[in-house]
C-alpha cells in the first residue's frame, strides 16, 4: 500500500532520520514510538505528504485513500456536530445536491417526450444507483452510531461545533475519519481528548479496520490491544518488528542481549587475532601469516548493538508537614455552568495518605471537583480542608500556564524561593533540560516538553494533598513511567484524574465514578472498577449503560458490603480469643479437680464461678455461630 524507502530528513543540518526503510500493507497496525522529539508526528506528516524528505522517497499506490487526524483542525462556523460530522462523505453530499437539483427541474418540465427530459431521468438514476452504492441511504444511521461510540450524547447532535471544547472538537474530527473510507489512517495521539469508555470503543473499531493503521500513542494499554506491529525511533534510526507493543520490549531486550554477548565474543576474537599479528609481526618467517590475519581482520563486520536512549527525567515529590486523619471533607457540593448541572449535591471524604482515582465520561465533572477542591472556583456547599493541609495543584492544561517569551530558566527562577533557587539549574537537570537548553524559549518546546516543566516548577514548594488532572497528557511512556513510580512512592494524599488505564493501574486504592451528576465509590484500583463496570469490550459497555433503579435503590454498595464484611470478621476473631480463654481456664479447673477435688471444692464461691465460665462458654460459642452463619451469608 505505501513504502518508504532510504529516507533521511535533516534540520538545520541535523538529521532527524537516517536512511529509513519500512512497507505499510493492508492489515498493518502499526504503534509508532520514540520519546519526545524522535520525530514520530514529523513521520506521519512525512507520510501525509505535508512535508517532503530530504533524500529518499514515500510512494503508495494508486487510488489509495489516506486520512490523518492532525492535532491542528479547523471547522467552518456555524455547522451543528451532525453538519460537521457529514462532511466526511464528500461524494454523497454531492450527489444529494445533485439529485436535488435534478428533482427540481423535473418539477418544472412538462416536455416529457424530448431528450432533454429524458437526458435528466437517466441522470438521476445513475445518481441514484451511485447513492444506493456507496452508502447514502446508511450514512446518517452510521455517523450517530460512531459519535455516541466517541461520547456524543443524541442531543449534543444539533449544537454547534464552535459550543464544544477543543477536545470534543477533536472528536468530531476523528469521527469524520473514522467515517471516511480510507485505506490508511494516520492517528496522532487520538486518546489524549477520550474518557476511558470511548477509548475502549475506539480499541474496538480499530482492530476491526480492515485497512493500515500508524498511531502514535503513549497510551501503553491502547497499543498494546490495537497494534500488531511497533516502529520505534531511536537517534534517527527505526526498529520495526510485528508485535505489539509490550511484547516488543521484551523481543527486542532479548535481541540485544543476544547482540551483547555476540559482540562480547567478537571483541574477544579480535584480540587474540591482533595479539597473534604482533608476534608473527616480529618474525620474519612469520611475515606472511600475519599479513594474512590482518587482511582477514579487516573483513570482520563489526557487531553492533541497537542504540538506546535511556534518558529519563528524575522526578520525588516533596512532602511538607504530616496533615490531620481527615484531609478533606466536601458536602452537598452542586456546581452548574449555566443551563447545564455538573455536580448535584455530591458529598467526598478524602483521608491521609489514600490514592483515589477520579473517572467517568468528559463533562461529569472531575476537574470541577478538582477546581473546587483548590479553590479556583464558586460553587453550592460546603468544601472544607483538614488540618495543616497543604495543597499542589497540576492543572489539565498546566503547561498552557506558561509564559511562552521566557526561557526555561527564568521560568523556574520566577516562581522559586530564596532557599531553592540555588538548585533551579539540577532541577531541570533532573527533568532532561541541560546546558543550554534552559536558556530555550517555552514557546519552542514540544507538548512533552511543556508538561515535564509544568511538573518540574510544582516540585518548588513542599505539598501533602496532590490534585493532578490529566498529567500525562504528551508525555513519552518513558516519562509517564517515572511519574507513575514516583507518585506510588509519594507518602501524601494523591488525587489522580486520567484516562490513561495503563497509568492508573496499582496507583489509588479507590475509584470516584462521575456520572449523572453523582459519584460513586469503588474500593479498588482501576481495573476492580473495569470488571466491575465490565467496560473490557464495547458489548459490556452497552449493557450496562442502563442499570434498574430498584437494584441501586436495594443493592448494598461494595464500600458498605466490605465494611460489614470486615466488622463481623473483627467480631469472629475477637469472640474465638474468648472461647480459647475460657477454655483455657476451664480445663485448668478440671484438672485441679481430678487431682485435688476436696481442696478445690472448698475454695470461696468456687461453684459459682465455675459454673459462670460454662454459662460464659455456652453464650460465647452461641455469638460465634450467628457470626459464621452470617458472614456464609455474605459469600453466598
Amino acid at each position: 500500500m505505501l513504502s518508504v524507502q532510504n529516507m533521511t530528513v535533516s534540520f538545520g543540518g541535523e538529521s532527524l532520520f537516517s536512511d529509513i526503510s519500512f512497507r505499510l500493507a493492508a492489515g498493518d497496525r502499526v504503534g509508532l514510538v520514540g520519546k519526545n522529539g524522535a520525530g514520530k508526528s514529523t513521520l506521519l506528516h512525512l507520510i501525509a505528504k505535508d512535508q517532503e524528505p530530504t533524500s529518499g522517497s514515500i510512494s503508495k499506490e494508486k487510488d489509495i485513500r489516506l486520512g490523518f487526524l492532525r492535532q491542528d483542525i479547523d471547522f467552518e462556523k456555524g455547522r451543528t456536530v451532525l453538519e460537521e460530522a457529514y462532511q466526511a462523505f464528500e461524494e454523497i453530499k454531492q450527489l444529494e445536491a445533485q439529485m436535488e437539483q435534478i428533482n427540481e427541474a423535473l418539477v418544472t418540465r412538462t416536455d416529457y417526450e424530448t431528450a432533454s427530459y429524458n437526458d435528466l431521468i437517466i441522470a438521476l438514476n445513475d445518481a441514484t444507483e451511485r447513492y444506493e452504492l456507496i452508502g447514502g441511504y446508511n450514512y446518517q444511521g452510521t455517523t450517530e452510531r460512531i459519535l455516541q461510540g466517541l461520547g456524543f450524547q443524541a442531543t449534543d447532535f444539533d449544537k454547534k461545533t464552535d459550543t464544544f471544547s477543543g477536545g470534543w472538537r477533536m472528536r468530531i474530527e476523528l469521527a469524520k475519519l473514522l467515517l471516511q473510507d480510507n485505506d490508511i489512517l494516520l492517528l496522532d495521539e487520538p486518546t489524549n481528548h477520550l474518557d476511558i469508555e470511548s477509548i475502549i470503543w475506539l480499541e474496538e473499531f480499530l482492530t476491526k479496520y480492515r485497512g493500515a493503521v500508524v498511531l502514535v500513542s503513549h497510551d501503553k494499554m491502547f497499543l498494546d490491544n490495537t497494534s500488531n506491529r511497533t516502529i520505534e525511533i531511536v537517534a534517527g534510526r527505526i526498529y520495526d518488528y510485528k508485535k505489539p507493543y509490550s511484547a516488543y520490549l521484551l523481543l527486542r531486550e532479548e535481541i540485544m542481549t543476544q547482540q551483547r554477548a555476540a559482540q562480547k565474543n567478537q571483541a574477544k576474537e579480535i584480540e587474540q587475532t591482533e595479539k597473534l599479528i604482533e608476534r608473527f609481526r616480529a618474525k620474519a618467517s612469520k611475515a606472511a601469516m600475519a599479513q594474512s590475519l590482518i587482511k582477514k581482520l579487516d573483513k570482520i563486520e563489526r557487531i553492533e548493538v541497537d542504540a538506546e536512549d535511556n534518558a529519563a527525567m528524575k522526578l520525588k515529590f516533596p512532602v511538607a508537614q504530616q496533615p490531620g486523619k481527615v484531609v478533606l471533607l466536601a458536602e452537598n457540593i452542586s456546581k452548574n455552568y449555566g443551563p447545564k448541572k455538573v455536580l448535584q449535591q455530591v458529598d467526598v471524604e478524602i483521608e491521609r495518605g489514600t490514592k483515589t482515582a477520579f473517572v467517568g465520561q468528559n463533562g461529569q465533572g472531575k476537574s470541577t471537583l478538582a477546581k473546587i477542591i483548590v479553590d479556583e472556583i464558586d460553587f453550592e456547599g460546603s468544601c472544607e480542608l483538614g488540618h495543616n493541609v497543604i495543597l499542589g495543584y497540576f492543572a489539565q492544561n498546566q503547561a498552557e500556564y506558561l509564559d511562552g517569551s521566557l526561557s526555561l530558566l527564568q521560568t523556574m527562577e520566577d516562581a522559586a524561593t530564596d532557599e531553592n533557587r540555588s538548585r533551579v539549574r539540577d532541577m531541570l537537570g533532573a527533568f532532561m533540560f541541560r546546558g543550554d537548553e534552559v536558556e530555550k524559549k517555552v514557546k519552542v518546546l514540544s507538548g512533552g516538553e511543556r508538561n515535564r516543566l509544568a511538573l518540574c516548577k510544582l516540585l518548588l514548594s513542599p505539598f501533602n494533598v496532590l490534585v493532578m488532572d490529566e498529567p500525562t497528557n504528551h508525555l513519552d511512556i518513558r516519562s509517564k513511567n517515572v511519574l507513575k513510580e514516583a507518585l506510588k512512592k509519594f507518602q501524601g494524599t494523591l488525587i489522580l484524574i486520567s484516562h490513561d488505564r495503563d497509568f492508573l493501574q496499582g496507583l489509588s486504592d479507590r475509584v470516584l465514578e462521575f456520572k449523572d451528576h453523582k459519584l460513586t465509590e469503588y474500593l479498588g484500583d482501576i481495573q476492580f472498577y473495569l470488571e466491575q463496570k465490565k467496560l473490557d469490550s464495547l458489548v459490556d459497555l452497552e449493557r450496562v449503560v442502563k442499570v434498574k433503579k430498584e437494584k441501586e435503590e436495594t443493592k448494598i454498595n461494595d464500600y458498605q458490603l466490605q465494611k460489614k464484611i470486615k466488622s463481623l470478621q473483627n467480631k469472629q476473631s475477637k469472640v474465638e480469643r474468648t472461647i480459647a480463654d475460657l477454655e483455657k481456664e476451664i480445663k485448668a479447673i478440671d484438672f485441679e479437680l481430678e487431682v485435688n477435688y476436696e481442696a478445690t471444692i472448698t475454695l470461696p464461691n468456687f461453684f459459682e464461678g465455675y459454673n459462670q465460665k460454662k454459662k460464659d462458654l455456652a453464650k460465647a460459642m452461641e455469638q460465634w455461630e450467628k457470626i459464621i452463619e452470617e458472614l456464609i451469608q455474605f459469600e453466598d
